[in-house]
């Protein structure tokens, strides 16, 4: 099919895309996969049977493991996604067996500025309204176990302050005396929804529950998100779900899922959701979609158990990481490397011209206003001045040991000269360069990225995490902020200052991972400051405890963990028509 992406939206590419699908019986042939372990959701998305499958290839060797991950973006994004649905779609072009790995979209973005996660042009995962809107419940299931858990907590609260302890031992409920002043997770909702960051809940009288502050975060902030993507089987995911914190007692001590007794059933909504989904390129190879998105407020990678199968099931298997790679390839490599045992063969850096601009000091870029002509005329000068941002991530993914592959996603005002710019800056800092162009030509356009892949995983890397396990958390926190954010030190308020010490001094919690939280969209705390800042303190405003997930949070700067919806949202777009059931708009 003869499709030209400068003419039709994404969602139209999509749907003229998807009238020639393969089915999941064909996927699954393609896969060498058995009957019984593929789990049919309609006729083109299925869930796989992760246990069965692994049990039977266990012997297999893996193929090649490729991590996608970014310069620090403009608020547009610069099309990692669509970068990763090429890069796979490009090997397949060059005869590699291939697997994609890619995080289902949160319903917040979908319905607000940023649009869906598919790709985008002629390098998407399709079909693009499951994936949009739902897929096969991951998200869903999420949400539901962590608002029992939220439920189990109120309940508990409520029933402890109206009843005595015997009353209490005759329904079998041991008193937790749970502070009410001091919950350690809120609500969830898969939306921007500003308006629920801080609520009041309980008012009413007896038997509405306990008046309390609570709030609600974006459901793929939950720690069940964190746990869906770094669980490596249903017994871990059971065992990381029982010691999630949901609150403290009065003496300051934790109060478990496990305490309240809810672990099981959390587990239960969850048991469907470890099973990764199946879907495709719109070029035909298999794409596993698993976990969640937002790097900046969680652990933003696709899950190790969607990287497990993908690397048994193809010689080439490419997964994404959220945003820069100050944030993803961070977490990548200190956190999912970590829990995983998995070493990665290379790491391709998706830069655009356009986000060098704006980083070599360019205009404002802002989401849905028009972009200035500074980023559609040539300018190889601010192309060069933003280059200073692309090399701190090139040296962040050498750190690692990891081959580093910059892929110059071409846009078609992008000139001759300003690509050379990048070019030579690349070769200089000692890493393989290419242009793709896969959302103007699908795999062909990518050809010369796989290539440059292909000839990077030939390599040996030489892996090595930033940090050991018996690193303290003080030293990590510092580590990964002078080390990958290039920031001159690290301060803390009193309250995060205390909570680290208390941290550091449980043997239980201070070997925990380190997940940073910090804006995506500079190297610093700080959203205004692009390129690579220097001279600056990163401030340290918080440290939560994800037990759970096996990882401890510092906050940076004043990140929200419920984003808000903007003035012009996407919802206003989408609609359905109504003769056919078809949805449009989505983007």
């Amino acid at each position: 099919m003869n499709i030209d992406p400068t003419k039709l939206k994404d969602w139209e590419i999509a749907e003229l895309s998807e009238q020639n699908m393969k089915t999941v019986k064909e996927l699954s042939v393609q896969l060498g996969l058995d009957e019984m372990e593929v789990l049919p959701y309609g006729h083109y998305l299925a869930k796989l049977d992760y246990r069965t499958i692994l049990d039977r290839l266990k012997n297999k060797p893996d193929g090649k493991y490729i991590e996608v991950t970014a310069i620090t973006p403009t608020p547009l994004g610069e099309g990692k996604t669509t970068t990763t649905m090429g890069l796979v779609q490009g090997l397949g072009k060059i005869g590699k067996s291939v697997t994609g790995a890619i995080r289902q979209p949160s319903g917040g973005p979908t319905f607000n500025i940023k649009g869906s996660a598919a790709g985008g042009g002629l390098a998407q995962c399709i079909p693009l309204t499951d994936f949009s809107l739902g897929l096969t419940g991951d998200i869903d299931a999420i949400t539901n176990a962590h608002n029992l858990a939220m439920v189990a907590l109120t309940s508990r609260l409520q029933h402890e302050f109206n009843y005595g302890d015997a009353t209490l031992e005759k329904k079998n409920l041991k008193r937790l005396d749970i502070d009410p002043r001091n919950p350690a997770i809120g609500w969830s909702i898969d939306f921007s929804a500003q308006a629920l960051r801080e609520i009041m809940i309980g008012i009413g009288g007896k038997m509405d529950g306990f008046i309390m502050k609570s709030g609600f975060q974006i459901t793929v902030y939950s720690e069940i998100m964190a746990i869906l993507a770094v669980a490596r089987d249903l017994k871990d995911m059971r065992e990381r779900i029982s010691k999630m914190i949901v609150a403290y007692d009065k003496k300051g001590n934790p109060v478990t899922t496990a305490d309240l007794e809810v672990d099981g059933a959390m587990t239960a909504i969850m048991a469907k959701a470890i099973n990764p989904n199946l879907m495709q390129t719109i070029e035909g190879q298999p794409v596993l979609v698993h976990a969640g998105p937002f790097a900046n407020i969680a652990i933003g990678q696709s899950s190790i158990i969607a990287d497990r199968l993908g690397l048994k099931l193809a010689d080439y298997h490419v997964t994404e990481s959220g945003f820069g790679a100050d944030i993803g390839f961070e977490k990548f490599w200190n956190l999912k490397c970590r829990f995983s045992g998995l070493t990665p063969n290379c790491s391709v850096i998706v830069c655009t011209v356009r986000a060098l601009k704006m980083h070599g000091g360019g205009p404002r870029v802002a989401p849905g206003k028009p972009l200035d002509k500074a980023y559609i005329d040539e300018n190889t000068e601010l192309v060069e001045k933003g280059m200073e941002n692309l090399m701190a991530h090139i040296e962040t993914v050498k750190k690692s040991g990891v081959p580093a592959v910059v892929c110059i996603n071409h846009f078609y005002t992008d000139t001759d000269n300003e690509i050379q710019v990048i070019k030579d800056a690349c070769v200089k800092a000692g890493a393989r360069v290419a242009v793709s162009k896969h959302w103007e030509k699908g795999g062909e356009g990518a050809v010369e990225l796989a290539e440059a892949v292909v000839s990077a995983c030939e390599e040996k890397p030489d892996f090595k995490f930033l940090y050991s396990d018996d690193t303290p958390l003080e030293k990590r926190i510092e580590l990964i902020a002078k080390e990958v954010y290039g920031a001159a030190g690290v301060s803390y308020t009193a309250d995060a200052r205390k909570k680290l010490e208390n941290i550091q001094a449980d043997k239980n919690l201070s070997s925990l991972g380190t997940c940073m939280v910090k804006t995506h969209l500079s190297l610093s705390h700080d959203p205004t400051l692009k390129g690579r800042p220097t001279g600056w303190i990163l401030p340290i405003s918080d440290v939560l405890i994800y037990q759970g997930a096996g990882f401890i949070v510092p906050v940076a700067g004043g990140i929200k963990l419920m984003p808000g919806t903007a003035s012009d949202p996407a919802f206003r777009r989408i609609d359905v028509d109504v003769e056919t059931g078809r949805v449009k708009g989505l983007f």
